[in-house]
This record gives C-alpha cells, structure tokens and sequence, in this order.
C-alpha cells in the first residue's frame, strides 16, 4: 500500500517573519482568529512586538495558526489528499484539524488553553541529547542518581529531549559533556513539558475538553503517545495524556512505514521533523514545501 503523509510541526520551529508568504492569501481566516484571540497573529508572527513568540501560550497558537494555513494552502494549491497524518506535539492538533476531527475556531480554543495550561508551569527544563540511543542515555541517568528526569521525546534513533526540573536538566549538561560524540543542547523553554511535572495540567485539560464535540478522522491520524491511530472514541484521551507523556515520534514513523510505502510531505513552519525522517530512515524520501 502507498502512502501520503503530511507532517506538522511543533514548537522549536518558530521564528520572527514565519507564515508572511501565507498571510496574504487567507484574510478571513486571520480575521477570525483574531476575533477569537484577541490579537493580531499576523503582528505576532511577522514582527513580534512584545516578544512573545517565545512564550509557549502564544507560540502554540501562532504555530497552529501558520500551519492551518499551509494545509489549506497545501489543498487550495492542488497538492495530494492525505491517507494519513502525524504532528509533532502541538503539531498534532494540526493533523486533527486536517483531518476534520474539529474545526479551525475548536482548534484556537483547544491551542489557546492548552498554552495557558503549559505556560503556568515554571521551574522546569528540557533538553535534546543528540548522538546518544535511549538506552545509553536512561543508564547514565540512573548511574548518575537523576530519577527527577524522564524522557520527552523520542525524535529519532540519535535524539532524544529529556524533561525535569530546571536545576536537574542544567546539571546533565557537565555529564553528558563527558560522553564522546554526544551533543547537549538546552532548550529555551519555561517547563518541562511532556513529563511527569504536567500531569495536573494534563488533568485540567482533560476536564476542559471533554465538553467538546469532535468527529472522526476522514483519514488516519497517528497519536504522539501510543504511535497508534486515532479514533472518535480516543480522542479526547489522547489528547489529555499527550501533555504529561512523551511523543514517540520514532515509532510514529515506523508504524507508517510498516503501513505500506510512504511519501511525507511536510507542512507549515521549517523542516525539523524532514531532518528527523532521514535519521529514522535514510531511505525516505521526504518533500518540503
């Protein structure tokens, strides 16, 4: 079986100036989420005055905003209809909304409380470890006596981001600065998201959302934590668990491959989750547009 798959990425992919070749082409949709926002997502993505593209409560929504437009651009421009989709973290909701599970005002509602949810959590750190499997990495954490860290993300079979308390994550840099071909790089985040510490913002989301409609997905949509696809009926759980457990973004990917033969297409802001297809596989062949 062959496969079309769109990708969408999360956060660490923005930057000042992102969606400006988007923009101009869908005013209504900006329009509206500016009515629901109450801001400018085009002043906050091209200029960023305050400099808030950086908080996570406003960097989920521009994301999520400046992907929608490029599936709808994606669509409006001819390009192939999807027979399933993946998004890295935020970028799963982006893959929801695709695939008409809600629509784009649900979608800034979701964004928007998820981001207020995850930008109350301070004290927190990440960090990716690049070089490094899994395993070698959960050894040195338990050599090392750091149970207070978990595992984020598993971006691929050489990168994986750790999450725990900010002291915690700051410490591992002088370790893992010791490992021979591995790279430490702390990111510039406020939480530590997709982690144990998330697990009461998880709890407030899960209320928050199962008051929502939602359908089913008119194409398949893989969850970021079990790598398995979402249904009507799991929705609302996966969503609520992605917050507090790690994207298992390599098995993601694995799972579509064992599908059948896949061509990915990545939508929306840079080509970080491209990068990672080719460290998964060095056979895939991935577009960027």
């Amino acid at each position: 079986m062959n496969l079309n798959v769109v990708l969408f990425p999360g956060q660490g992919s923005q930057f000042c100036g992102m969606g400006s070749e988007l923009f101009p082409h869908y005013p209504q949709l900006l329009q509206q989420a500016d009515n629901i926002l109450g801001f400018s997502v085009k002043e906050l993505c091209l200029h960023d005055p305050n400099g808030d593209l950086s908080r996570t409560e406003f960097t989920q929504i521009a994301l999520f905003v400046v992907n929608a437009l490029a599936w709808q651009s994606h669509i409006d421009s001819g390009g192939f209809w999807p027979n399933a989709a993946c998004g890295h973290s935020l970028g799963e909701y982006n893959a929801l909304f695709a695939a008409g599970v809600f629509d784009f005002e649900t979608g800034l509602n979701l964004i928007r409380y998820r981001g207020q949810l995850m930008g109350r959590q301070q004290g927190g750190g990440m960090a990716a470890v690049i070089g490094s499997n899994v395993e070698k990495i959960r050894k040195i954490l338990d050599d090392f006596a750091f149970d207070t860290v978990d595992i984020a993300n598993y971006n691929s079979p050489r990168q994986v981001v750790i999450s725990g308390p900010k002291r915690d994550i700051d410490d591992l840099a002088a370790v893992f600065e010791e490992i021979p071909d591995t790279r430490y790089v702390v990111l510039n985040v406020s939480g530590a998201f997709h982690s144990r510490y998330m697990q009461e913002a998880a709890r407030e989301f899960g209320e928050f959302i199962r008051t929502m409609n939602f359908r089913a997905p008119r194409f398949s949509v893989i969850a970021n934590t079990s790598a398995q696809p979402y249904t009507l009926e799991n929705v609302v759980e996966n969503l609520t668990q992605q917050i507090a457990s790690p994207v298992r973004w390599t098995e993601t990917i694995a799972h579509l491959c064992d599908r059948g033969k896949c061509t990915f297409q990545e939508l929306g802001v840079g080509n970080t989750l491209t990068r990672l297809l080719y460290q998964i596989s060095p056979n895939l062949v991935p577009e960027k547009v």
